[in-house]
């Protein structure tokens, strides 16, 4: 059943036509990735559905009695909120649920009070609904939603004016989820997360009960959680019923086919027009004024356009300077900070010692945030000093960089003069060509670095980068900001690239596309693993999963004395457990495809008006429904 009908959106900005007749229906439950390239429209059609924003023109309608929630890409909290306080305002249904309890409570300790017996019901009801919702385990699942999103303990009593704009996206992340909505729009909610608290998110997002409309340009993401794709382009949505991979395979084959349509009918009408030509004035004229007739109306109302490809960005890397065969390489290298009272010990983040790095590797650099991924990279291009030990660079080794911040940018300049900066021997004719690579166009190369959107920027950045003459590129979260085509080519121009790369990246797509080293960064020391990301997850997989049998094989030979001398019995339990919950996966999915099947049957029988069968099926969906909500609760108990 949709939970969700969007019909005819359109949107203007200005003059600028942003969509026009958009319509899609979502049903209850569906996990839905929203995508396109910036500036497509992906956040405006979020808004609109969230509320936030008035459409010119359609209409978007929820089923009632259901509750949205809108987590934006910049996260905004009252200052003198803590961030404990902040999580407790996600429950703002519970606490004024709780506020009329105890109101309830207070009129019923009067038996002579008025209409008694109907106070008794509502707070048997309020009751009951406080209870599912999880009203008595607010601080747990507070706690619970905080260590899962990377925070600890010692913060929750922090000013939220205090956190960094990544903390704030998480915390607002946070109170988005505890707010357990039924209808859940997240907009670039994997910016600012690390892989572990991504992972986290992931399992939390596949397993939740709700409707989920997401933007993100995490692909790994959007494969593990969604199941279904919008794609905003060219003023319009494009419906794919499939995940992220899925969506692409489809809209290849979607696009060929159009293609072969457009081709068709193009053939079809100059064959048609060179037989209107000849035969026009000759016997066979009528036949050629009858076919002439038909073309027109074809014309002004059956026309293809031919399907249009988004542009591309066009990334091209010198590195054409040799190296020696070792790159880089440290020596008891330990990076930091000094603190600002000299009296206190200088805060080590990273120990690094006989690491090397050889010509042509691709090295990924991996570890939570705030472990000092950053601080090496500035250390090794001079901005900071090392607290001890120190590093080499190979013969001929060059440097290039690209920071995360964007921190090489000057605001006040255009994007043009940021070009030439780097290299004034290009001149502005051929600068205008490099940027036009990258999307620029026009009079957009003379907007100033500070009017662009983070995607803009990156653009700028990295055409930069292309302009410098190194043979080792540091690249500090390249990918940041750029949509899903802009990091695709990024892909490419980086798996050609002669010279030697070390980059920090949250990507999983990207990482594991491009790297074939890993460096990561553990308990403040620099650890080394010899593959790509997917082996380095098979590998600890394999690791958990022999530490899992070690522990159950010693569990098996040891007795439980607290069990009145009897031998435990965890194997055999654990065995039992992953039975269970194999036989309730088995048939939540069972259900879940019943209900998909009485859904398309109450779509056909609406569209026959046939009230009888639409009552009946809806009765059947209703008790289906309930099934299934308790089978998910099942699992979820049983799992934990």
């Amino acid at each position: 059943m949709a939970l969700l009908f969007v019909g005819g959106l359109t949107k203007y900005y200005g003059a600028d036509l942003i969509f026009e007749d958009i319509s899609v229906q979502v049903a209850r439950g569906e996990k839905v990735a929203v995508v396109g390239a910036n500036g497509a429209g992906k956040s405006t059609f979020l808004k609109i559905v969230g509320g936030l924003l008035e459409a010119d023109g359609g209409t978007v309608t929820i089923e009632r009695a259901n509750r949205v929630a809108y987590l934006a890409q910049e996260v905004r909290f009252p200052d003198d909120l803590t961030l404990w306080q902040a999580m407790e305002q996600a429950f703002e249904y519970l606490c004024a649920l709780q506020a009329e309890l105890r109101d309830l409570e207070a009129r019923m300790g009067d038996t002579h009070a008025p209409q008694l017996e109907a106070a008794m019901e509502r707070y048997g009801d309020l009751l009951a609904r406080f209870e599912h919702a999880g009203g008595y385990q607010m601080d747990q699942r507070i706690e619970r939603m905080l260590q899962g999103l990377g925070f600890h303990e010692t913060q929750y009593a922090q000013p939220l004016r205090q956190f960094s704009g990544g903390q704030k996206t998480r915390a607002g992340l946070a109170a988005t989820l505890l707010s357990d909505p039924d209808l859940l729009l997240l907009d670039e909610p994997t910016n600012h997360l690390d892989l572990e608290t991504l992972e986290w998110l992931e399992v939390f997002l596949k397993t939740w009960h709700g409707t989920l409309l997401v933007i993100s340009h995490d692909r790994y993401f959007l494969d593990k959680v969604t199941g279904r794709t919008l794609e905003v382009i060219d003023k319009g949505l494009e419906d794919y019923p499939a995940s992220y991979n899925g969506y692409l395979e489809l809209k290849a084959e979607r696009l060929e086919r159009r293609l072969k349509e457009y081709e068709a009918q193009q053939e079809y009408i100059a064959k048609t027009e060179e037989f209107i030509q000849r035969y026009k004035a000759g016997q066979r004229s009528k036949e050629a004024r009858g076919r002439e007739k038909r073309l027109n109306r074809l014309k002004e109302t059956q026309m293809l356009e031919r399907p249009k490809e988004a542009g591309k960005l066009k990334l091209f890397l010198d590195g054409q300077l040799r190296s020696g065969d070792i790159v880089l390489s440290f020596d008891d290298l330990v990076v930091g900070y000094h603190p600002a009272d000299p009296r206190s010990p200088a805060r080590v983040l990273v120990q690094a010692h006989g690491r090397e790095m050889l010509r042509g590797e691709r090295v990924a650099l991996l570890g939570p945030n705030g472990c000092g991924k950053t601080t090496l990279l500035r250390t090794l291009i001079g901005q900071q000093h090392a607290l001890k030990g120190s590093f080499r660079l190979g013969h001929n080794v060059n440097i290039s960089y690209y920071a995360q911040g964007h921190d090489t940018l000057r605001m006040d300049a255009t994007v043009l003069d940021e070009v030439l900066r780097v290299n004034a021997a290009l001149g502005e004719e051929r600068a205008r060509t490099l940027l036009g690579r990258f999307l620029f166009s026009g009079d957009d190369v003379f907007k100033q670095v500070s009017e662009l959107s983070g995607g803009e920027r990156s653009r700028v950045a990295l055409a930069q980068l292309t302009q410098l003459p190194g043979n080792l590129l540091l690249l500090d979260e390249p990918t940041n900001h750029l949509d899903i085509a802009a990091r695709e080519a990024l892909e490419g121009v980086l798996k050609e690239y002669p010279g030697s790369i070390l980059f920090v990246s949250h990507d999983r797509y990207f990482i594991d596309a491009l790297a074939d080293k890993l460096w990561i960064v553990k308990n403040g020391h620099l650890t080394e693993y010899l593959g790509t990301y997917n082996q380095y997850m098979e590998h600890l997989e394999a690791q958990r999963q022999a530490a899992e049998q070690a522990q159950q094989a010693t569990a098996q030979v040891a007795p439980n004395t607290k069990n009145n001398g009897k031998p435990a019995r965890p194997v055999q339990e654990d065995r039992q457990r992953k039975k269970q919950l194999a036989a309730l996966e088995a048939e939540v999915a069972k259900l879940e495809q019943e209900l998909a099947r009485i859904q398309t049957e109450l779509e056909q029988a609406a569209v026959a008006q046939d009230i009888e069968r639409i009552t009946k099926l809806g009765q059947q969906y209703t008790e289906l429904e309930t099934l299934l909500n308790q089978r998910y609760e099942d699992w979820t108990h049983l799992a934990a």
